[in-house]
């Protein structure tokens, strides 16, 4: 039976089953254990969640239970916890979702590891915690598409296989969203991004984290983790099958050459279709032990020659849309030869976004930072191409557009 109580309730020996708030809001990154550490009880009550559902059926139940407003009977609620999914989905700017979206990134990272790391001690993976994690990512990218999504691939080569995780979470959910799936579908597809690459918790991690190019035996070994990830959650029985698909078949091609299975065309799945885009798109622009991530912009002038056999074409086309063709963080030439980074994407069209000018191309210098709304009645610049970063090393391209959620 669960009860809804106060922390200030809350006491040794009683099961937690659920925060009554964002999963933000406290530092844990399960959500239903006992508590049984007077230190967790003391950072409970210090974060801002006001109430909790106890499971009295697996510990303690309340000694001395919160009266009422009238003073009489304790109030109390057998009730289930809220429906994930309560934050906010409006719109926001990317200023405003980037602090968000960085709050996000950390916890995030923070559970990945701690799934990850269950996984290889022979637990089955926590899928209540997960789907709590989708629905922040999910409710993230509703509200501003290219803000989680840029952050998460500014991710070191120690954290790539925890947050890749959840950057193609994202991806998928935004890419869901372009190609109109339905709010469970969507849910299952960020499910599928989040646990995609979790056979790799069973891998040999001098392996897969070797800072150089694997030789032919060690590659085999890394090509088995969607077989093994597949088996991990087929066994706990925890997924639905749409969701296990996407973990076996993300590295499938077209043209029947991807692995373990070596299907092709419309024989593998469409959720699993959009795995193996989005699982390419952040693999290619991020940092790796061995290379250095390429530019979005170039990162998807690259994948568009790769539908010739490898990506499918049509969900190709939406993840472009979905991201757009300059996606934020791209470095552009302007037309006033002013060099440019992407700040948000413009809702009219795809080749006008947001940008912050800051360096002039004429003058070979720096200039004070312009943002620049492309697509706005009047603006009469506009991007010429885009620009490899490392031809001009700029040392702080990634804080010009990360300015936001830095300083929160």
């Amino acid at each position: 039976m669960l009860k809804r109580i106060s922390v200030d309730d809350l006491a040794l020996g009683m099961f937690v089953h659920e925060f009554c708030g964002s999963w933000m809001d406290h530092p844990f990154w399960r959500s239903r254990f006992l508590l049984d550490s007077a230190r967790d009880l003391e950072r409970i009550r210090a974060t801002p969640i006001r109430e909790v559902m106890i499971d009295i059926a697996r510990g303690k139940d309340v000694q001395r239970a919160p009266a009422n407003t009238a003073g009489s009977a304790p109030a109390t609620v057998p009730e289930p916890p809220p429906e994930p999914g309560t934050a906010q989905r409006s719109p926001t700017g990317t200023r405003d979702e980037m602090r968000r979206a960085a709050l996000i990134c950390n916890k995030a990272r923070q559970a990945v590891v701690s799934m990850f790391s269950e996984v290889r001690l022979g637990k089955a993976p926590d899928t209540v915690v997960a789907s709590g994690l989708v629905q922040e990512i999910s409710d993230s990218v509703m509200r501003n598409p290219g803000a989680l999504i840029s952050l998460a691939r500014l991710k070191t080569a120690d954290d790539y296989t925890y947050m890749h995780s959840v950057a193609v979470c994202a991806l998928m959910v935004a890419l869901g969203r372009q190609l109109g799936l339905d709010e469970a579908q969507l849910r299952t597809a960020g499910m599928a991004g989040l646990l995609h690459d979790l056979g790799k918790a069973m891998m040999d991690q001098s392996v897969l984290n070797k800072p150089g190019r694997l030789t032919d035996a060690e590659f085999e070994h890394i090509k088995t983790h969607p077989h093994e990830g597949w088996k991990l959650l087929h066994e706990a029985g925890s997924v639905d099958a749409a969701v296990l698909d996407v973990v076996r078949h993300h590295h499938e091609r077209m043209d029947g050459r991807g692995y373990p299975d070596g299907l092709s065309g419309e024989r593998f799945s469409l959720l699993a279709r959009m795995g193996a885009i989005c699982d390419v798109y952040d693999a290619i622009t991020s940092n790796r032990p061995y290379k250095r991530g390429w530019d979005p912009a170039e990162s998807i002038r690259r994948m568009a020659e790769w539908t010739k056999g490898h990506l499918d074409p049509v969900v190709f086309q939406a993840f472009v849309k979905s991201l757009g063709i300059y996606p934020t963080g791209s470095l552009v030439r302007l037309n006033s030869g002013r060099l440019a980074v992407v700040l948000e994407q413009s809702r009219e069209t795809l080749v006008a976004p947001v940008v912050k000018a800051f360096y002039s191309t004429k003058s070979e210098m720096r200039i004070a930072p312009e943002v620049i709304h492309l697509a706005a009645p009047g603006c009469r610049d506009g991007i010429a191409g885009r620009e490899e970063p490392s031809k001009w090393n700029f040392p702080d391209l990634d804080e010009l557009w990360t300015e936001a959620a830095v300083s929160a």
